[in-house]
């Protein structure tokens, strides 16, 4: 392909709108262009790298033994109210009416539509085990759509389905997915950490996620440096600790009021009463599923949401408004406690056994000394509520947890008989008895593997594509367009490089070297090879990977049969 045919534009400059790397340089590179927030357009370049993407995830899918369908984008959002999930998705899905008045939704996954399929499908055990895919667009209202492709409201997304009739037949399809999983992304040049993951709105008893590791990540890891544990911060545990007590533990005193006048965070209470946050007791009152009920976190920690969501059974968890706060605990927002506090009450395990603690008095401007959770406090139920942090103890072992940042690109559930229950998807074993279908669901966002793939490989000249995912596989700089016998020498090579199957981008603008090598390194390919009169005249080209300082000179009549060596090299790496 010739660069004065291929509708590549790059910017000098990063766009503003940008806010990290990735972003900024699929912009600058001539990949994606902003149509709204949330929507991308796919320039050719950056949509030769999505279907590279997008072809090594079909490749591992139909080794693994799954099979490719299309579902429509469209669905009836009847089948979201069977499966009871319409309200728990709420305004992140896309609802809209057709003529005939009937509610459909732009589906933003296809546990539903999958499950109803099957269900209608396979009738006998014989016909499993039975994994469906699909690579599709899906479309999710995001509130705050940002870091380009990261967190779209359109993308693209391959998702599988898997169909078992035992526990332990699901296991294995599991483990296949998980394995496929590794495959992808070590294909795709990717390093990923797989961490134990919250199940979400898609639900399911466990589930594991595939980070990419980067600063820019919006998900926060935990992870023990002592044992191989890792967790997504939504799911991730702590060893149960044993309480901290203040200095100075005042066991028998009685609960009393203290003024605190315009004191309502934890952290002007602290400076108040002169005492450390982690000696206060946090209290948040929750609408689960419309019910109020208040949480107890340490003054220190955070309510982890995700956690109290999961342990209730409930399908919304939402903070209560100012208005119910007031209600409940007679007090403004910042002054709630749980000292007679009439609603069912859940206190972090780290607060069991906990004493002469202050907390709010449920009256404005008023909080309490000397609270004994036990003696004062009518606990509902003591549950791990709170979201760990750097310096916890390692569940698992001794070890101290720590805390890093990572982009999701991948996510593996168990799901169980959820779906399967709901749309009555059952077959007959051997004996002629009906079993539910055991399911399991595996996601991966291609577009956001992409972005991904850039994040993690770079530097500050631009992108460095892995061989395996990259537009094209070298850029062939011809440095004299007006030269008759360096257009044809480097034209001979790039018909000898199509010819072996490696994908070239010629650069014959009327350009500045500089800008070309400029170019070449920002849109990243993996090799560069320079056609000039004076190498030319030296004896034949220059080759250089782009994560190489030096430059080979390669005679002419050699330099493909030399890149297709590099370029084997590279991608058996990969592999």
């Amino acid at each position: 392909m010739r660069w004065t045919r291929s509708l590549i534009t790059t910017l000098r400059d990063d766009p503003q709108e940008a806010e990290i790397d990735s972003h900024k340089l699929m912009l600058r590179a001539a990949m994606i262009r902003k149509l709204s927030g949330g929507l991308y357009t796919f320039l050719p370049l950056g949509l030769r790298a999505l279907h590279k993407v997008e072809r090594i995830v079909r490749e591992e899918m139909d080794r693994a033994g799954a099979l490719e369908i299309l579902m429509p984008a469209l669905q009836p959002t009847e089948l979201w109210e069977q499966s009871g999930r319409l309200a728990a998705m709420g305004p992140n899905m896309f609802k809209l009416k057709d003529r005939a008045e009937r509610t459909l939704a732009l589906g933003p996954t296809h546990e539903e539509v999958v499950t109803d399929l099957l269900a209608r499908e396979v009738n006998s055990y014989r016909q499993l085990p039975c994994t469906v895919y699909q690579i599709q667009t899906k479309f999710r209202d995001e509130i705050r759509p940002r870091f380009g492709l990261m967190r779209a409201k359109e993308f693209i997304m391959k998702d599988a389905y898997s169909f078992d009739v035992s526990l332990e037949a699901a296991d294995a399809s599991y483990q296949a997915m998980y394995d496929a999983y590794v495959r992808i992304f070590k294909r795709c040049g990717l390093r990923t950490k797989p961490v134990e993951a919250d199940t979400g709105d898609i639900g399911g008893k466990w589930s594991h996620e595939f980070m990419v590791m980067a600063e820019a990540g919006e998900d926060g890891i935990v992870e023990c440096p002592a044992c191989a544990y890792a967790a997504n911060q939504e799911r991730a545990e702590r060893r149960v600790p044993s309480p901290a007590m203040p200095a100075t533990v005042v066991a028998s005193a009685l609960v009393r009021e203290i003024p605190t006048p315009g004191a309502r965070t934890i952290e002007q209470v602290a400076a108040f009463l002169k005492c450390p946050p982690a000696h206060l007791i946090k209290t948040l009152i929750y609408l689960a599923d419309g019910k109020p009920l208040a949480a107890l976190v340490a003054g220190d920690r955070e309510v982890n949401e995700h956690k109290l969501k999961r342990a209730l059974g409930c399908k919304r968890m939402e903070l209560a408004d100012d208005a119910t706060v007031r209600k409940v605990t007679t007090a403004p927002v910042g002054f709630a406690g749980p000292v007679g506090l009439a609603l069912p009450i859940y206190a972090d395990f780290g607060l069991r056994g906990a004493m002469d603690r202050f907390t709010g008095a449920n009256k404005a401007d008023t909080h309490v000394a000397h609270v004994d959770l036990s003696r004062d406090v009518k606990i509902t139920e003591f549950l791990d509520l709170s979201i760990v942090g750097a310096g916890d103890t390692c569940p698992r072992c001794d070890g101290t947890l720590r805390v890093a940042r990572g982009i999701e690109v991948g996510h593996v559930f168990k799901l169980g008989t959820k779906y399967s229950e709901a749309f009555q998807a059952k077959v007959l074993n051997e004996k002629g008895q009906a079993e539910t279908l055991v399911m399991g669901c595996y996601g991966i966002g291609v577009t956001r593997t992409l972005q991904a793939v850039i994040e993690q490989s770079r530097d500050k000249d631009g992108i460095v594509w892995p061989v395996s995912v990259a537009p094209y596989t070298v850029a062939l700089l011809l440095l004299d367009p007006k030269d008759a016998a360096v257009t044809a020498a480097a034209e001979k090579l790039a018909q000898e490089l199509e010819a072996l199957g490696i994908d070239v981008l010629l650069d014959d603008r009327e350009e500045r070297p500089g800008v070309k090598f400029k170019d070449a390194d920002l849109i990243g390919l993996p090799y560069r090879v320079v056609a000039g009169a004076k190498s030319l005249a030296k004896g034949g080209v220059e080759v250089k990977s782009r994560t190489s300082k030096e430059s080979l000179l390669v005679p002419a009549d050699q330099a493909a049969a030399k890149i297709a060596e590099l370029v084997a090299a590279a991608r058996q790496t990969l592999s």
